[in-house]
């Protein structure tokens, strides 16, 4: 490797921005294509999004079928590279349509935008003269985005609190944007800005931070539905759900793997519609430590009727307006498909959203609490290693089976078990 070292890169084009990657990590012509192709994206669109472009990074996009959200069908596009998750979601998604699908609802789309005060005499004080000028300071953050006024959304109050901290005490003000279809970053940051400088003549603070909180306490979304005992398999297939969520919800070595595979339905639907899976992730994750009581982002329990019903809670910060939405075509297809109109389609995505991520979950629990999470893995799984053992077209299929009913699924297998074929051949 040579030095990484390179004066003026952001200003080079793409091309040679690759060819100065390609000599630096001596990368042979097939490597070299295979990260310098665009896509539907196209090469202009990718070199504005982001800093320093040099090409693209497929993803497999697939479709979760068979979901009905508040009586209305989807097909769910979805953008990831883990085995089984799509399958699963459409699957347990079918299991909730003989019930009346999923229902689901949102919060107003509030976002929150955050001031740091500090170097305040008298914090308490300065929250109470903060308050006072509530009204103020509302006219003012809604005098930078006359637009979003103009549709319903916009700042719509404040909050104040006093926090204790290691360089001592913050005076944190939060003013509570409605962003209506858009995610709300932009907008709710550029408030943040404008009334910094008031707050720091209101108290005689020093502002440092102004930025908009992931912690989407105000924009959750709801989901639920129920799943007849006969579709999971039985009795013992509903109790055995609901002792793993359970031990969820006692466990946090437990949890993060119970809500990743929340997110497995949640974050490839997110990514497919050009929306900000790490801001989703972060949300998520903090709300389920800031709640009360467990921090699952679901719920099961057994109906009187010994049916499984479950619910998901979540903060939901998606939307239409701007962004990857706007500009990628993949993404904008994507939202197509869903069916997805502004206003009021940044909502309905969340509900979708947060649907596969109830229905995802559902598999992955299932699938513990029965026959393993392997089992469904393990197909997929022997495909790729029969491809990457170097079998072609015709011998895929064959090798992978010989893989699953060996019981051992490896590559050192692979290698082994294509030699076989071939040799009858």
């Amino acid at each position: 490797m040579g030095s990484s070292e390179a004066p003026g890169f952001y200003k080079k084009k793409p091309s040679e921005r690759l060819e100065f990657v390609k000599n630096f990590a001596k990368l042979s012509e097939d490597e070299t294509k295979a990260i310098s192709h665009y896509g539907a994206l196209g090469e202009d669109t990718a070199n504005r999004m982001i800093e320093n472009v040099v090409g693209t990074f497929p993803m497999p996009l697939g479709i979760a079928a068979n979901f009905m959200v508040n009586g209305k069908d989807y097909m769910v596009p979805m953008a990831l590279e883990e085995p089984s998750v799509v399958a699963a979601a459409t699957h347990m998604a079918k299991g909730t349509r003989d019930t009346g699908g999923i229902q689901s609802e949102s919060d107003d789309p509030i976002m929150i935008g955050q001031i740091q005060l500090v170097n305040l005499k008298d914090p308490f004080q300065a929250k109470e003269k903060i308050l006072a000028k509530s009204d103020e300071i509302v006219e003012l953050a809604n005098e930078q985005d006359p637009i979003l006024v103009k549709f319903g959304g916009g700042c719509k109050g404040i909050e104040v609190r006093v926090l204790d901290s290691d360089t001592g005490p913050m005076v944190i003000t939060h003013i509570l944007v409605d962003c209506r279809d858009a995610m709300g970053a932009n907008a709710v940051n550029t408030m943040a800005e404008a009334v910094a400088p008031r707050l720091e003549t209101i108290t005689g603070g020093r502002v440092y931070l102004r930025i908009i909180s992931n912690l989407a306490i105000y924009r959750k979304t709801r989901a639920s539905a129920v799943w007849p005992a006969e579709f999971l398999g039985g009795e013992e297939v509903v109790n055995g759900i609901i002792e793993a969520f359970a031990f969820a919800c006692a466990d946090p070595f437990r949890v993060a793997t119970h809500n990743k595979g929340i997110m497995n339905g949640i974050d490839p639907v997110v990514i497919a519609t050009g929306n900000d899976w790490r801001a989703i992730e972060a949300g998520a994750h903090t709300y389920g430590q800031w709640k009360e009581g467990h921090s699952s982002f679901t719920n099961w329990e057994k109906t009187d009727e010994g049916d499984l019903k479950g619910t998901i809670e979540i903060p939901m910060a998606v939307g239409l307006v701007g962004g990857a939405t706007a500009t990628h075509p993949t993404a904008k297809a994507c939202v197509k498909i869903l069916d997805l109109q502004i206003p009021g389609g940044a909502e309905v995505l969340s509900q979708v959203i947060c649907s596969v991520g109830l229905c995802q979950n559902l598999g992955a629990l299932r699938a513990l609490a029965s026959e393993g999470i392997q089992r469904g893995h393990m197909g997929l799984h022997a495909r790729n290693l029969a491809v990457q053992a170097g079998a072609k077209k015709d011998e895929i299929d064959e090798l992978a089976e010989m893989l699953k009913r060996s019981g051992k699924v490896r590559a050192d297998m692979a290698e082994k078990f294509l030699n076989e074929i071939r040799e009858k051949k």
